[in-house]
């Protein structure tokens, strides 16, 4: 059987100290679309705290296997039990391992959790038209593009577009079944 590299865990206090670094990042930031500002230590404890302790969404930490380094995130927010969806950011952190797949092995993981043990029939995203390689993790994850939202996001002092995107849970069975059938979860 093969392995994943990376596995999903609940967020810990320490945690903080890894985000804070990532949220003060302006070239992290500006990946998944954010405002600029300054996060104070202090204020990151609370965020932390407040995601460890959210009954609404999922956060968790994406670590490495082979060293269990914290090397970024994963949500499950939005969270509609009527209409079985959710909506799913991921962001690496640590920017050496920025293109190596692990974004899209953690997304492959919080899918199963969201599919699988929440019930959900929908997850979708929403990307920045500039993101070219959030573009292709969620392609690769089995996402469709399902439209593009003009000027929604004030990003760099001005609007920028952004792509809906969104799986469905037979999708979802779909990607298991044809390129991860030989993974253990």
């Amino acid at each position: 059987m093969k392995q994943f590299r990376v596995y999903l865990r609940a967020l810990e206090y320490d945690d903080y100290k890894a985000t804070h670094k990532w949220h003060s990042d302006s070239e992290i930031v500006q990946g998944y679309g954010a405002i600029k500002h300054f996060v104070s230590t202090e204020n990151e404890k609370k965020w932390i705290e407040h995601m460890i302790f959210s009954k609404d969404k999922v956060a968790a930490g994406i670590c490495l296997k082979e060293t269990n380094e914290l090397i970024g995130l994963v949500f499950l927010t939005e969270i509609d039990l009527f209409n079985k969806t959710g909506h799913c950011p991921t962001f690496i952190g640590e920017k050496k391992y920025w293109g190596e797949g692990y974004a899209t092995e953690a997304r492959i993981l919080i899918l199963k959790y969201a599919f699988y043990d929440r019930g959900l029939q929908r997850v979708s995203d929403i990307i920045n038209e500039d993101n070219i390689a959030s573009q292709k993790m969620v392609e690769k994850c089995g996402y469709q593009k399902e439209g593009l939202m003009r000027k929604s996001a004030f990003k760099d002092g001005q609007f920028v577009n952004q792509y809906m995107y969104a799986i469905l849970k037979e999708e979802f069975d779909k990607l298991l079944e044809d390129k991860y059938k030989d993974y253990e979860f």
